[in-house]
């Protein structure tokens, strides 16, 4: 009886040590493909382009805008934008940066090549909910759901 035992509790370990195997060979896998599943990347040639096929983009950008990258989360509010603008200025109805303004994070759950880590750093404006970098004429702009959120909340309890 204790030859059955030992093959069965072998077998039991075998079988446990081949699924937890797969898992970490799976597991980041099916991870990268459940966060990504919430996005959605479009690349446009123009301003107007993008705001035609996609009104989430934002109305500021300016429709001459050229070379247009865009990504969004459909769960929430995140977003990624970098667009080229000829004139190489803020677009209309968007401020400059102000010293001591809080700056809201770029959003964690988006990556994108074309989107730099550290633009967060260099904070030249808001257009909008969005906060921007502009560098020459290579406009990157963010939009963080939670403080979109929050500030909905705010209007909505100040009666607006």
């Amino acid at each position: 009886m204790n030859g059955i035992v030992s093959k069965v509790v072998l077998g039991v370990a075998g079988t446990g040590m081949a699924v937890a195997a797969a898992a970490a060979a799976v597991g980041p896998r099916v991870s990268d493909w459940y966060d990504g599943r919430h996005q959605e990347q479009a690349t446009y040639s123009t301003g107007s382009a993008a705001k035609a096929d996609r009104h989430a983009v934002p109305s500021w950008l300016p429709d001459n805008a050229s070379a247009v990258q865009y990504l969004m989360s459909t769960t929430g509010d995140d977003r990624l934008l970098r667009a080229t603008l000829p004139e190489g200025r803020l677009p209309a109805g968007c401020v400059t940066a102000q010293p001591g303004k809080g700056v809201h994070p770029v959003p964690a759950t988006l990556k994108a090549g074309w989107f730099p880590e550290s633009v967060s750093s260099k904070i030249t404006g808001s257009c909008g909910h969005y906060d921007v970098t502009l560098t020459g004429n290579q406009l990157y702009a963010w939009q963080d759901g939670a403080a979109v959120q929050a500030a909905r909340r705010a209007q909505s309890a100040a009666g607006h």
